[in-house]
């Protein structure tokens, strides 16, 4: 259950950053593979993004592209 929930906020979310700086999934793979070198598609990234198999480096990538950071903070 809790991993589900966990890779449907972090689709969600991307797509609301995306939604945000009005960038396309098309753009941001096309800004992916420009920064890595490695051939992302809307495919593998709409997938990954489905099934919650989207590396912490590829966040933090999406992040940086998109004038984004992540913040963590202590519950107590």
């Amino acid at each position: 259950m809790y991993n589900r929930v966990m890779r449907i906020e972090a689709k969600e979310q991307i797509k609301s950053l995306l939604g945000a700086r009005a960038v396309t999934q098309t753009k941001l793979a096309e800004l992916l593979t420009e920064k890595t070198g490695h051939k992302y598609t809307v495919y593998n990234l709409s997938s990954k993004m489905k099934r919650g198999t989207l590396s912490y480096n590829e966040m933090l990538m999406i992040c940086e592209i998109l004038d984004y950071k992540i913040e963590f903070k202590s519950l107590i």
